[in-house]
């Protein structure tokens, strides 16, 4: 048979049953789409589920795939043999309620012997052992010898999940030779030696399971078919294991012109090879799906394979961050199949490299401070375990994932205290969960409304005062009332209202409840998961009762000042996409009368060229006065419509989108203007980051924009009268006047680096001699970091062989600064070591080179105590 490249087997497959009247489907996301059971697709029938339930209509009965997979048990494993990854593909044909047994079992039987050119003497097969159809199909159709046919039972061969659809299957092993056999007589089918593997396994989905256990037929019965692309590959270019697979070994030679090292000289940097190799496939993958670095759910995982890959790389010796180049090997490999890798490689690229950066930050402290631990653990000889506040405290600080800890600790042999870890985790939570009690007012207590309490019907879309009835009053104790007196603190419950509940990141509408009798300011509105809204505020007159009529009525001026920041979002979210890229979604949002904050996903800070980009898009689309049209429509047909869902929003059946012209679609419950050009103006006010590839843009509309840049012009003009200087003048003016400033501080600074120098000659020949090595110490207040640096740089120049230590306690803080000459370091000093040393004494810490180093501290007083215990710890 032909040796075949994993691409080719992967278009050969789909081409093949395009040829059978299957429809061929693009890879599915890894992220899996309304399937709270999964954390990531692990299976390439996974993201067809809705069409096997029959919940959704699939685009064809016959469907074919090449699904992108990824299964996380298996991290802990990849790398230590060479059978375990984490991401694979999934070859699969399916059938919903089209054709069955016959068709997939000779299908398949067609494609591996005369597609592959698989000979048919080294397949084999397994049955389930009451599927007396499948083995009639085998022998008497396929023309497969009896004993080539295994019968096994429920265990091996039928696939359930629980209740519901499930059925017997079939799966096609290869024979490898005997050179991979055990050796044994009954050697065969199920040994477990590697002489045979499971290629393909056809599940025949014909049974539904009851709840007595019992099984009834399915009227229309599925196909669910899946073949691994690598093994696959394995088989047709007769190499050990998925490493070996042309595509991946290329990774895996790249890796190793990246460390200098061979793979298969040395077991531990296999190991290691490995490791990088699976992980920077698997974070293509997640990142072109939408997977960011974080510390929870996928982007967990996500986070885990890189940091695991970056600790596997500085094992190997590599210097410096290098998976962001590593995956554009990846990327090339993929992109054939996978365009979106082509498309999204830049945005790949950057968080790969923004990951690694930031764990580059915090690895070296945290790697002593683990060593540290090691070390007293292994000279202890006790219980090898390492305390669970230790590893949460590397989680915590230094952004090591436990299992990362785990990893490193278990290849010294030790274990880690997991249950302390997660005692420590608990207690952090809590304390979390009792900020956010001490902050929560009187009026957000869960008041529990009776059952019999009608869902409200909110008519605020329509109307901002209206008529209703009052049906429960409760009290500040949380106590239901039939009235309550001027200068209470109340809940209002009625049967309808026009105030807007806090929802979708919209603020709560305010108002007052009234009639003859009572007059209510309402503080906040808040509704329950059924849709019942409870009004709160304060009796300020009179008193009301249950079973009054009230007249409802919303501040209205509040309600448009918050429409046209909602609105203003919408159009800031589409403006943002635009500059920026598709990659932006929503990851927050929070809309008020006075302004509006808005979350997405983005890896770095976006430039002051991008921000005014953004701002002119969303005023040119103020201006060009769109129509705000909100249409009530079924949620997956709106989705289809191409609206985009906010974050935070929970959609029923029916959703509202929300047209901006044919510029913005989005899904949204909230309120807005009924035109763009009502919003008047945009001004951005902030800029920042929220959390690891999550920013954040705070913004001003309409009246509150148009004050901004009234205070803005009332700062030039006072800067101005200052610089005696034209508005259209004061950037130049400025610009000299800190160009002068530069210039004076400059001299300054060489005036002073002159003086302290001026006495360099005295304190060399004040130098301690250690084995040869001279020890110059001195403290030099008048100079920065800078001129330290320049310090130590003439105090080694003149030293044959020796260390300078240099420190400064100017404006409070320390700054230390170490350099040697070549000749010392060769005589093992390690200038890292010493200002480490230097700095401890200061109450700091710091690092860097063999020959140079820096540090800092903040006890200054203690500057003369280090200089003059530099000779001890140098020694």
């Amino acid at each position: 048979m032909e040796k075949l490249s994993l691409n080719t087997i992967r278009e050969k497959y789909l081409a093949f049953f395009e040829t059978k009247q299957h429809l061929r489907l693009p890879s599915f996301s890894l992220v899996p789409q309304n399937d709270p059971s999964l954390l990531l697709i692990n299976a390439g029938m996974a993201p067809l589920k809705p069409y096997f339930l029959g919940t959704q209509t699939p685009p064809s009965k016959r469907v074919t795939t090449c699904q992108k997979c990824i299964r996380t048990p298996d991290i802990d494993n990849v790398g230590k043999t060479a059978r375990h990854g984490t991401f694979f593909e999934m070859l699969g044909n399916f059938s919903f309620g089209d054709y069955f047994k016959k068709e997939a079992i000779t299908w398949a039987w067609e494609f591996l012997t005369e597609i592959m050119e698989i000979p048919g003497e080294k397949l084999w097969v397994t049955i389930y052992e009451d599927d007396d159809e499948a083995f009639d199909i085998w022998t008497k159709v396929v023309g497969l010898p009896e004993y080539k046919i295994k019968r096994q039972g429920k265990e091996d061969n039928f696939w359930e999940l629980g209740l519901g659809p499930c059925g017997p299957d079939s799966e096609i092993h290869y024979d490898r030779g005997e050179k991979y056999g055990c050796g044994k007589p009954d050697c065969g089918v199920g040994c477990d030696c590697d002489r045979f593997i499971e290629i393909w396994n056809l599940v025949f989905t014909q049974f539904d399971q009851q709840k007595d256990g019992s099984y009834l037929r399915l009227a229309h019965p599925n196909i669910d078919t899946g073949m691994g692309l690598e093994r696959l590959a394995c088989v047709m270019q007769d190499v050990d294991n998925m490493f070996e697979v042309d595509t991946i070994r290329k990774i895996i030679d790249t890796v190793c012109e990246l460390s200098g090292k061979n793979y298969g000289d040395d077991a531990q940097n296999d190991v290691s090879i490995r490791v990088i190799t699976d992980h920077i496939r698997s974070t293509v993958m997640m990142i072109s799906d939408g997977v960011i670095p974080s510390n929870e759910g996928k982007g967990y995982v996500l986070r885990r394979l890189l940091r695991g890959a970056a600790r596997h790389g500085k094992k190997l010796g590599i210097q410096g961050q290098f998976l962001y180049e590593l995956c554009d090997v990846a990327i090339e490999l993929s992109c054939g199949a996978y365009p979106e890798l082509k498309e999204k490689q830049a945005y790949i690229k950057k968080v790969i490299k923004t990951e690694e950066d930031r764990f580059a930050s915090t690895i070296e402290a945290g790697m002593n401070m683990l060593d540290g631990y090691i070390s007293d653990i292994e000279s202890k000889g006790a219980d090898k375990v390492l305390p669970g506040d230790v590893a949460f405290k590397l989680h915590d600080t230094y952004g090591f994932p436990l299992d990362l800890t785990r990893s490193i600790c278990e290849e010294q042999g030790i274990s880690v205290d997991e249950d302390g870890f997660r005692a420590q985790m608990n207690i952090q939570k809590q304390m979390a969960r009792d900020a956010i009690k001490r902050d929560t007012s009187w009026a957000n207590k869960e008041v529990i409304l009776p059952k019999e309490c009608p869902a409200t019907v909110f008519e605020g879309y329509e109307k901002q005062t209206l008529e209703a009835t009052v049906l429960y009053i409760v009290n500040e104790q949380g106590e239901f009332v039939q009235e309550a007196q001027a200068g209470e603190n109340v809940v209002i419950v009625c049967d309808k209202t026009p105030f807007y509940a806090t929802s979708g990141g919209q603020a709560a509408d305010t108002g007052i409840i009234e009639n003859d009798y009572a007059s209510i300011v309402i503080t906040d509105t808040a509704k329950t998961e059924d849709g019942k809204f409870k009004h709160m505020g304060n009796v300020a007159e009179g008193t009301v009762a249950v079973g009054q009529s009230v007249t409802m009525t919303i501040d209205k001026a509040k309600r448009f000042a918050t429409e046209c920041n909602h609105s203003a979002t919408h159009l800031l979210q589409k403006a943002l996409r635009t500059v920026l890229g598709e990659h932006v979604h929503q990851a927050g949002s929070s809309v008020s009368c006075d302004r509006l904050r808005f979350d997405f996903n983005h890896l770095q800070a976006v430039t002051k060229e991008e921000l005014a980009q953004v701002e002119e898009i969303v005023n040119q689309s103020i201006y060009d006065h769109y129509d705000v049209v909100t249409k009530v429509m079924d949620v997956e047909d709106a989705k289809k419509s191409g609206a985009m869902a906010l974050f935070g929003e929970k959609y029923g059946k029916n959703v509202r989108v929300v047209n901006m012209g044919e510029y913005s679609v989005e899904l949204c419950g909230g309120t807005h203007v009924k035109n763009t050009s009502a919003i008047g103006l945009f001004k951005i006010t902030h800029e920042s980051a929220v959390a690891a590839g999550v920013r954040r843009i705070e913004a001003v509309t309409g009246n509150v924009a148009r004050n901004v840049y009234k205070s803005y012009e009332m700062s030039l003009a006072q800067t101005a009268e200052i610089l005696k200087a034209d508005y259209a003048d004061v950037p130049a003016k400025a610009t000299d006047i800190i160009a002068t400033n530069k210039q004076l501080t400059k001299e300054l600074d060489q005036i002073k680096k002159e003086a302290a120098g001026s006495n360099l000659d005295d304190i060399i020949k004040n130098a301690k001699v250690v084995n040869g090595v001279s020890i110059v110490a001195a403290r030099f207040d008048a100079l920065g970091a800078d001129g330290l640096r320049e310090m130590c740089e003439a105090i080694r120049d003149k030293l044959d062989c020796g260390v300078a230590l240099a420190a400064s306690g100017a404006d409070g803080k320390v700054t230390i600064v170490a350099m040697a000459t070549k000749s010392a370091v060769e005589k093992k000093i390690n200038c890292s070591m010493v200002v480490k040393k230097a700095a401890a004494i200061c109450q700091g810490g710091g690092g860097g080179r063999p020959d140079m180093a820096q540090a800092g501290g903040k006890a200054p007083e203690k500057i003369d105590e280090m200089i003059s215990r530099a000779e001890e710890f140098i020694s």
